[in-house]
């Protein structure tokens, strides 16, 4: 709900000071929305597999639900560079509808797991080609993004999961996040080394090497979803692994939510700490963010756990339920719906734009609040939505 709140506000230039991001270093509530996703996919990767262990089938289950969460990224970025036959204005958005028509079909009805198999690797294969053959239009597609990194997440904790002890697994993290630290302070760059800003850092440098041309259009030199900063990512999902095998653990609810309120305490106080020489910032994910994202996750899951379980005060928790169980159909058309409205044109505005110029935008003195509202009204939208689908027992996964 607040990553459909951050991504849609009325006007960019607007926007109330929580849901921006920090301007490099630092946190705000908006920076914690993607550490709280990687968080739960930990914690999920758990609920769906109590019983740690592997086999050929929960090899190809993981490989074909990172396959098609990927491809869904991956998909998004693509989205608005479609192009048939120089077609412009409506025809063009038709065509793109159907493309999107088309990936929905391939990525996220049920069928049988092989052919879903063969249907994501057939699209992967399509989008990849067009991006690295000279195929016009598609050069500077960009390559990571927010569902990329959690397919990528999510795959390898899983496999960490299924094959290694949780002693071994607090190794794991440990090495994710002090080798990470290690490798910014020490690699040198341009000559120095310690360097944490924008463009002059470890894994800006790796990024231009791998992904030049492909990178996040806002900064074109460095990606806030790149490659190397993907490894204290992991150690997110690995912290949400911890956290499942306390929830499904014999522990009474009391000990449950004091052992969560501990190790969130003691997360945050470890990522304060850190930051003193490796600043928290989510760009570069460094593992003082780490720590410190996880710990407030860890206590947020303590009080709603003590308030639902504990309490037994379940009163309030329909709305978010009914948005919990259908999280990829709102991340991926909340996504492709601003899009759409982009190409829709009225008097020269895109139909968002249009409609939020005309109606919102001249209601409130504060330019914030009337910002503020149609992000409000956007999420109450999606509310409407997927209470019809909770309803009707529309549930979409991956």
């Amino acid at each position: 709900m607040l990553m459909t709140l951050v991504n849609n506000p009325g006007d960019w230039g607007n926007i109330v000071a929580p849901f921006r991001h920090a301007e490099w270093h630092g946190c705000t509530p908006t920076d914690l929305v993607f550490p709280f996703f990687l968080y739960i996919v930990g914690v999920t990767t758990v609920l769906a597999s109590p019983e740690p262990g592997f086999n050929s089938n929960k090899f190809l289950k993981i490989s074909v639900r990172t396959l098609r969460i990927f491809a869904l990224g991956l998909f998004l970025n693509f989205f608005s560079k479609i192009n048939l036959f120089g077609l412009e204005s409506h025809a063009l958005l038709a065509i793109r509808l159907v493309f999107v028509a088309l990936v929905y079909y391939l990525l996220l009805t049920k069928y049988d797991l092989k052919r879903q198999l063969y249907a994501v690797l057939g699209l992967l294969f399509v989008l990849f080609f067009l991006t690295y053959f000279p195929v016009s239009g598609f050069e500077g597609v960009r390559m990571p993004g927010v569902l990329q990194r959690i397919a990528i997440v999510y795959f390898v904790v899983a496999l960490l999961y299924n094959n290694f002890s949780l002693k071994a697994l607090v190794g794991i993290t440990a090495f994710l996040l002090i080798g990470y630290w290690a490798a910014m302070a020490l690699i040198p760059v341009d000559g120095l080394t310690g360097l944490f800003e924008k463009d002059i850092n470890v894994a800006a440098k790796i990024d231009r090497i791998f992904l030049t041309g492909h990178m996040w259009a806002s900064s074109k030199t460095w990606d806030p979803e790149g490659l190397f900063s993907t490894f204290p990512a992991i150690a997110t999902g690995l912290l949400g692994v911890f956290t499942g095998k306390l929830m499904l653990s014999e522990k009474s609810e009391s000990d449950k939510v004091n052992y969560l309120i501990y190790a969130g305490l003691v997360l945050v106080a470890l990522g304060y700490f850190w930051h003193k020489i490796f600043p928290i910032n989510k760009a570069l994910w460094t593992s003082s963010y780490v720590l410190y994202a996880g710990g407030l996750a860890s206590l947020l899951l303590a009080l709603v756990y003590f308030v639902v379980e504990q309490l037994a005060i379940k009163f309030w928790i329909k709305p978010f339920l009914i948005f919990g169980v259908n999280p990829m159909l709102v991340f991926f058309f909340s996504g492709i719906i601003p899009r759409v409205f982009t190409m829709i044109k009225i008097e020269g505005l895109g139909l968002q734009e249009y409609i939020y110029q005309n109606s919102l935008a001249p209601t409130f003195s504060d330019p914030k609040m009337a910002s503020l509202s149609w992000a409000i009204l956007y999420l109450l939208l999606w509310f409407a939505i997927l209470a019809v689908c909770y309803r009707k027992k529309i549930f979409v996964k991956v």
